[in-house]
């Protein structure tokens, strides 16, 4: 049976990048070596890494003055990084979900944190609107897609400091003005790779002017200056990266992905809509094109079970709702097919029928 793949990350990837990165493992560029045994030094290898650092930069058309640096440690790892590295005394946040409230607690290790506004006395369920960011602020830093609560900022504030994003679930899910970020990062496994590379995608002269001294590995400098080869890669992550940027730029690039996703994002809520059994569970306005969470009514709340193990039936996987919100979550991230959309809104519509 067809498996259709909603789990939230690490998720699904494209067949593409799914096929050629199998094939590299067992024989890596005519080397007769597997991906998993080259060195990363080898001209083969470095031939991946700086391809895949001009493809971001192609995608994304990240101007001059910016740097693609591939770096371990998930987006977690980012949460330090970014105020070790650019936060002197102040910081603004906006608290929109779990990984927002993991950045502020880590920020606060390194001076003060103005959070500007908070969602969080709504299981933040919306993104907070009419904020100030302070003008004395080292920068803003928001995450632009919350995977657990379904809810996505689709857009490039403007403020008047440095922004830095969290753009772990949804990177090349639509055109970004990076000119307007100091800092871009996301983990890879969701819209790239597998679980152990992070992106990030830094300004040059954002760095070097905190007071602190900075760890070797946690400064962007030592990774600017080796081109993210101070130390090993991951490098099998890497090469799935390659494989998915290349498979973007196949498809028609960023805004052709844009495209499908929203396409496939209004058909199943459509389809939640429309329901007497389903409901929504983000504000309209802020809902997520990545993440689409979603409960069942009042009334049928002792069938949210049966109808997991229904979808079971269908090869649908990965619908159960994060614990702190409980119901369904359908991640249809850039490697989702429309076709396994449509089979989990006929599975729904079914189960209505039937219940």
């Amino acid at each position: 049976m067809k498996k259709h793949n909603f789990y939230a990350g690490p998720s699904i990837l494209s067949e593409y990048t799914i096929k050629n990165t199998a094939d590299a493992v067992l024989n890596f560029a005519g080397t007769g070596l597997s991906l998993m045994e080259i060195s990363h030094r080898s001209k083969e290898f470095t031939a991946v890494i700086e391809e895949a650092q001009a493809l971001v930069k192609e995608l994304l058309e990240v101007p001059a003055g910016y740097e693609v640096l591939f770096l371990g440690g998930g987006a977690s790892l980012q949460f330090c990084m970014v105020p070790y590295n650019l936060l002197n005394k102040k910081a603004a946040y906006l608290e929109t979900g779990t990984w927002a409230v993991n950045a502020i607690k880590e920020a606060r290790l390194f001076g003060e944190v103005d959070v500007v506004a908070s969602s969080k006395e709504a299981n933040f369920s919306y993104i907070p609107k009419g904020y100030t960011v302070p003008d004395d602020a080292d920068y803003f830093h928001f995450t632009s897609n919350n995977t657990i609560y379904g809810t996505e900022m689709r857009f490039d504030p403007d403020v008047k400091v440095p922004l830095v994003a969290d753009m772990s679930s949804d990177i090349f899910s639509r055109p970004v003005d990076v000119s307007k970020y100091d800092v871009i990062y996301a983990g890879a496994q969701k819209n790239l790779a597998p679980a152990g590379v992070t992106i990030v995608i830094v300004k040059e002269s954002a760095l070097g002017h905190v007071e602190r001294a900075i760890p070797t590995m946690l400064d962007y400098r030592t990774h600017v200056k080796k081109g993210s080869m101070f130390n090993t890669p991951p490098c099998l992550p890497i090469y799935a990266a390659l494989q998915t940027l290349k498979y973007y730029k196949e498809l028609g690039g960023i805004k052709e992905m844009e495209r499908r996703d929203l396409e496939k994002a209004a058909i199943l809520y459509d389809a939640i809509d429309s329901s007497k059994m389903f409901v929504g569970t983000a504000a309209h306005e802020d809902r997520s094109i990545m993440n689409v969470c979603f409960v069942m009514k009042e009334e049928y709340k002792e069938l949210e079970s049966a109808f997991i193990e229904f979808a079971g039936t269908k090869g649908i996987v990965g619908i159960k709702g994060h614990r702190s919100v409980g119901g369904f979550r359908a991640s249809i991230y850039n490697a989702m097919p429309k076709s396994s959309v449509e089979v989990l809104i006929d599975a729904m519509k079914e189960f209505e029928k039937n219940h």
